[in-house]
């Protein structure tokens, strides 16, 4: 069966369904909005990832946003502490175009990244987590830069172990674990600079979006090429999409390249 936005929203809206629920479509957008009529709270789908994923999956890119959205939408609402739950806070990594406030309007606690990326941070509540805002912070006293210092600390401390693979004379290394944070390994200077040391050729990342980081040793121009069908395809089909560009690593910076096609490529 050919799945299309109108065939999807009528699944996802049967699967979703409770009597404290809504839904509200967007043909414009072609997007799906769920919200819990108690709290007013809800999460907006947006259609095109999951119709890509299925293409690559079928049935499990709808559990996968299933899952997503019933986890989202439990923890909304509810009333969630940062003390004692230090090792439960990490940084996330976002697009810029990410909203940087809540639909309450309130905002997030958030650090400039790179051209193309925000960093946010977030409470880790096991199977899902809630991102850092404002009232958070003043309602338990603490401070932005203490946040800031425990979820780095705690970034550093995630696996770092990757799969590998060569096409045509480039290493391209995948990281992949799902748990939420993999675009967040990002922040790992001290990994970065270990990777460079082990790259032959130039070091090209990417996270597309939050469940992967592709890091390339690339060693001729179709490597770039090849690279960037790999980031375009990972940015289609994530629930949460970061950026499809990708970034040289070079003197311990990142910096977003456009790569043109045709072997050529060309910094922002």
């Amino acid at each position: 069966m050919k799945m299309d936005s109108t065939k999807l929203k009528n699944i996802l809206k049967e699967r979703l369904k409770d009597e404290n629920r809504t839904f509200q479509f967007d043909s414009k957008q072609d997007t799906l909005r769920v919200e819990n009529v108690k709290t007013g709270k809800g999460i907006t789908i947006e259609l095109p990832p999951v119709l890509a994923n299925y293409e690559n999956v079928q049935e499990k890119a709808i559990d996968e946003i299933i899952y997503y959205v019933e986890e989202a939408l439990n923890v909304m609402g509810g009333e969630h502490s940062m003390e004692g739950k230090e090792k439960f806070i990490f940084p996330v990594i976002r697009s810029t175009s990410f909203p940087m406030e809540s639909e309450e309007g309130n905002p997030f606690l958030f650090d400039e990244h790179t051209a193309e990326t925000r960093i946010f941070y977030a409470l880790d509540l096991g199977k899902t987590y809630r991102l850092i805002d404002e009232k958070m912070i003043q309602r338990e006293n603490w401070q932005g830069d203490r946040i800031r210092e425990i979820a780095l600390f705690n970034a550093r401390s995630l696996s770092t172990e990757m799969k590998s693979d060569i096409v045509a004379g480039n290493a391209f290394y995948f990281l992949n674990t799902n748990d939420g944070y993999d675009a967040s390994r990002i922040l790992n200077e001290s990994w970065l600079r270990e990777m460079k040391d082990k790259i032959e050729g130039t070091m090209a990342v990417a996270i597309p979006h939050q469940d992967v980081i592709i890091i390339a040793d690339v060693k001729n121009d179709t490597g770039y090429d090849i690279l960037a069908q790999m980031a375009m395809s990972f940015f289609a089909s994530g629930h949460v999409p970061i950026t499809a560009l990708s970034f040289l690593y070079e003197e311990n910076e990142l910096e977003p390249i456009f790569i043109m096609g045709k072997n050529k490529k060309r910094e922002q």
